[in-house]
């Protein structure tokens, strides 16, 4: 192509994502067009990094730094130039992709000629009670982060608790998902949490309780034969994992996880590693989707939208054998990178398009320290202490760069000698207002609690109980819309009773500090409060002292 001046036209190729596909298109194309000074080559991403996502639960675990799993793409990418922003909207008519504002408050619009689609999938609670609110997700850095850091934090909470029942939840660890991920973030979690246990006086090792709850017989035993899955599933049982197989999570609340046979386990941790769901920049595109996910063709090219490629945990790809589409890895990812980046530089360039054929290398995942499962070829199947040196073998020469590979062979030489950190990095102070799930019968507080936070009811019902001589008086019952708290908190007093779920219930709480701040800023709110001292409940006669 050529500009009205006679100049070759500058192909501009958006590339959206910074996992595995994106990142490993962008260096192909760079590759390929090393000396086109016409091609123009951008990556629009949220952070400035990659992440090697397979090691997150040795992040977890201390095993490797908490940055050793991460790369600067500035520094795997040497041309491309890279956009470190959200995406606000993808228009595919006018054939441009619109950037959230930065410092500035206006959007960047940029025009692409090729547009590549490799935003994976997200997080995704919804449909399950609690799960928003309480549930710990596990798929990025910060997540990762984030969880180690809820461990150590719990452990430190355990070891000073004298109530036994809540320093029991304290101690019980549950992970929701028997996948690959969920069966690496429960063994690490294991052998992590024994270990560090080692170095707190006040804890027993033997109190704590890593549960996995999953949908199968066996864990894994959608990803693996009936072979592995076995050992992994009785590996993880002799290193002290709890399997509850056959169950499903229901619903979550701040101190229980739910299963679906109505069990009830006393936990303040829950990790969740399903489910997930594409990306809702992909969502809210007009295009044909199957399973939510893109539909292209086999040289991952979308229907009806030429020059726009989607690949990745985005898109459904097909395989070579007719009704099968690629399984969500790393692997596949990236030779799907390396055709697209194929078919881009021969529409651009002229010649052949190559149509995507690749039938995976296999599976490998650690199920704890020591122990591995791989399936290679479809055909060779291995486990344990050999498994678990392939399996660190492989990925560690798949780390981008040899410096990220001298970090992570360091780490692990050192956690072979020196014993885990139990540094507990608190990067922010949560504040602001959250949202909390309780089901029937859960004590948001009793009376007697010091007043800790503000609470308004959005879905649901709560009863108020008094305590007095021995014996418990249910005095009224709040409802949607209504609130409890703020004057044990204005007045720095006890709760003068105690509040209790009736129904399933959403709640907003504010806790202290930010109560405090928004009543000293807003004083005609503080006085409307204080006003009002004694309420009648729509639902009972009885006055309700509001000083809770």
């Amino acid at each position: 192509m050529e500009s009205p001046s006679g100049e070759p036209s500058v192909q501009r190729v958006l590339i959206l994502g910074g996992g595995f596909a994106g990142i490993n298109v962008a260096q192909q194309l760079e590759k390929r067009f090393k000396r086109f000074r016409n091609v123009e080559i951008a990556v629009i991403n949220s952070e400035n990094y990659f992440v090697f996502q397979p090691l997150l639960a040795e992040v977890v675990s201390g095993n490797i730094g908490l940055l050793d799993t991460v790369s600067p793409i500035r520094r795997l990418l040497k041309r491309a130039r890279l956009y470190v922003r959200e995406i606000d909207s993808i228009d595919l008519n006018q054939r441009t992709v619109t950037l959230t504002p930065g410092f500035r408050p206006r959007p960047d619009i940029l025009h692409y000629d090729h547009l590549v689609l490799a935003l994976g999938n997200v997080t995704d609670f919804r449909g399950i009670p609690g799960l928003p609110e309480h549930a710990l997700p596990f798929k990025t850095l910060a997540d990762a982060v984030h969880l180690r850091n809820h461990l150590l934090h719990a452990l430190e909470e355990a070891s000073i608790e004298t109530d036994d029942d809540v320093r029991a939840g304290l101690l019980t660890f549950v992970v929701a998902g028997g996948g690959f991920s969920g069966v690496e973030v429960a063994a690490e979690m294991n052998d992590c949490l024994r270990r560090i246990a080692k170095q707190y006086r006040q804890i027993d090792p033997r109190a704590i309780r890593v549960i996995l709850v999953h949908n199968g017989d066996q864990v894994l035993h959608r990803e693996l034969g009936a072979g592995l899955s076995k050992y992994a599933t009785d590996v993880l049982r002799k290193k002290g994992v709890e399997l509850l197989l056959g169950r499903r999570l229901k619903t979550a609340t701040r101190d229980a996880a739910i299963l679906d046979d109505g069990q009830r386990i006393l936990t303040r941790t829950l990790v969740s590693t399903v489910p997930s769901s594409p990306n809702p920049l992909i969502d809210s595109l007009d295009i044909p989707k199957d399973r939510g996910r893109l539909v292209v063709d086999r040289f991952l090219e979308l229907s009806g939208h030429p020059q726009v490629w989607g690949l990745g945990d985005c898109a459904l790809v097909p395989m070579a054998s007719k009704g099968e589409f690629c399984p969500p890895t790393a692997q596949h990812a990236i030779r799907q990178a390396n055709t697209v980046a194929q078919n881009i530089a021969a529409s651009i360039m002229g010649g052949k398009r190559q149509a995507f054929n690749f039938k995976g290398l296999g599976k490998m995942g650690s199920v704890g320290h020591h122990s591995a499962v791989a399936e290679l070829f479809n055909r060779f199947r291995i486990s344990g202490f050999f498994a678990w040196i392939m399996w660190r073998t492989v990925y560690w020469s798949k780390l981008p760069g040899t410096a990220r590979k001298i970090r992570v062979g360091a780490a692990w030489f050192l956690d072979l000698v020196v014993p885990p950190d139990t540094v507990e990095l608190k990067l922010s102070q949560p504040g602001g207002v959250t949202q909390s799930h309780f089901e029937v019968g859960e004590i948001i507080f009793s009376q007697g609690d010091l007043g800790d936070a503000f609470y308004i009811i959005l879905e649901g019902e709560a009863e108020i109980i008094i305590e007095s001589g021995g014996a418990s008086q249910i005095v009224a019952v709040l409802s949607a819309g209504e609130y409890f708290g703020e004057l044990a908190l204005l007045n720095n007093k006890r709760r003068s009773a105690t509040v209790r779920c009736k129904t399933p219930m959403n709640v907003l709480s504010m806790r202290r500090a930010d109560f405090n701040a928004l009543t000293t800023n807003l004083p005609s709110l503080k006085q409307t409060f204080q006003q009002m001292k004694y309420s009648s409940s729509p639902r009972s006669s009885v006055p309700v002292k509001t000083d809770l």
